[in-house]
């Protein structure tokens, strides 16, 4: 579906955005199947598209005006792009397999849509953060920001606002998908993050300009959050929560669908607990790396975590059986240990001198007993050893 050939085309694609809301299954059908053009003519004619009000579009289209909306955006900076255009991502292209098609997106900003979500990531979550999620999802936002990834959201206070600042704050691209007018700052407590995102980065709508929020449209901007990302990282989310509606978008899009547990006693990661429990395709996230892993190219994996290695980590089976076999607390023969240990006594007196080069051990008066640095180390947690000693094969 090609629209961007003609300026007719382009006058009706934003009248159509102001007649209609954006995400109908009947809409997106009907104009995939005859044109915006058409779809105009229908509207104004009063015939039938699908299921949909058109005597209501039909109202709205008496006071609607494609060409002013079109100066009115210019007017801010900002532009219309449609389907065919160098800037359109192909990406949403994808919301017709869904039957909820973008017909349309104002874009204010100087960065190109298209560019921008060439490696781009959503990082969406509650309204009312906690420290907690507000940690982790600015730790998320500037790494990927870093790495020259696109942080996209929805400019909402909570996990939006924070993810979009760490963005701007590492000097990353960010793009944010509003429920209103291009040139409606929403909430009115981000309008300086608004700005600064107009300025450095990205706003984008569906919907016309001077366009106010509306409930339900928060609910249908989610499925372009989706569709403008490789994947969806929920931070926090409580169990009725519109991330978890952008979750939902990113699965029927095949979109990778990332979460970030919480505490099992917190209300706003009891969301994401569900989805890790309900989505089979949701993977648990607690790194940036992580988030590449997913999203990135193929060869693009995240290091492999390993608890932090002690001494003992590099000793051998034999040596470390015989260090088992040194008493904690008070000093003991060589045989007594050997004996313990099940290994002769030549190899324990063998092992015994290894220890106490490594300072695990040490000898008085003929009896060993374990160091202080033995004992800290035996209750250091194990993790893979880094290399073997030379008496490994004892």
């Amino acid at each position: 579906m090609s629209i961007a050939g003609t300026d007719a085309a382009r006058v009706a694609t934003a009248t159509l955005l102001r007649i209609a809301e954006p995400g109908s299954p009947a809409l997106s059908t009907y104009v995939r199947e005859h044109g915006v053009l058409a779809a105009i003519d229908a509207v104004r004619a009063g015939a039938p598209i699908g299921g949909m009000d058109t005597d209501g579009m039909r109202h709205r289209l008496e006071g609607a005006s494609g060409e002013r909306d079109i100066e009115r955006a210019a007017s801010v900076g900002a532009r219309l792009l449609c389907p065919g255009d160098a800037e359109w991502p192909t990406m949403l292209d994808d919301l017709r397999w869904v039957d909820r098609d973008c017909l349309g997106l104002w874009a204010l900003g100087p960065l190109s849509l298209a560019d921008a979500c060439e490696q781009s990531v959503a990082v969406v979550g509650t309204r009312v953060a906690t420290d907690y999620g507000a940690h982790v999802a600015t730790e998320f936002a500037a790494g990927l920001a870093e790495v020259g990834w696109t942080v996209v959201s929805g400019l909402a206070y909570g996990i939006d606002g924070v993810a979009h600042r760490a963005a701007l704050a590492s000097g990353g691209p960010t793009v944010a998908v509003l429920a209103c007018g291009v040139d409606v700052p929403y909430p009115s407590g981000h309008r300086s993050l608004y700005d600064r995102i107009a300025t450095e980065g990205l706003v984008v709508t569906e919907h016309p300009p001077g366009a106010a929020p509306q409930r339900p449209r928060f609910l249908v901007r989610n499925r372009i959050i989706a569709a403008l990302s490789l994947g969806t990282v929920v931070v926090e989310a409580a169990l009725r929560s519109g991330a978890r509606s952008t979750a939902t978008h990113a699965g029927l899009l095949n979109r990778h669908l990332m979460v970030v547990p919480g505490p099992i006693t917190s209300a706003t990661s009891a969301g994401c607990h569900q989805l890790l429990r309900d989505r089979p395709d949701a993977v648990v996230v607690t790194r940036v790396e992580e988030i590449v892993e997913q999203c990135g190219h193929m060869g693009e994996l995240a290091a492999q975590l390993s608890a932090p290695a002690s001494v003992r980590d590099a000793l051998g089976p034999t040596v470390g059986r015989v260090l088992e076999g040194v008493p904690v607390k008070r000093a003991s023969t060589v045989a007594a240990i050997a004996a313990t240990a099940g290994v002769s006594v030549d190899v324990a007196v063998a092992s015994l001198a290894a220890l106490a080069t490594a300072g695990l051990v040490a000898q008085v008066d003929g009896r060993w007993s374990m160091t202080d640095a033995g004992r800290s180390d035996r209750k250091a947690r194990r993790g893979p050893a880094p290399r073997q000693l030379p008496f490994d094969d004892w």
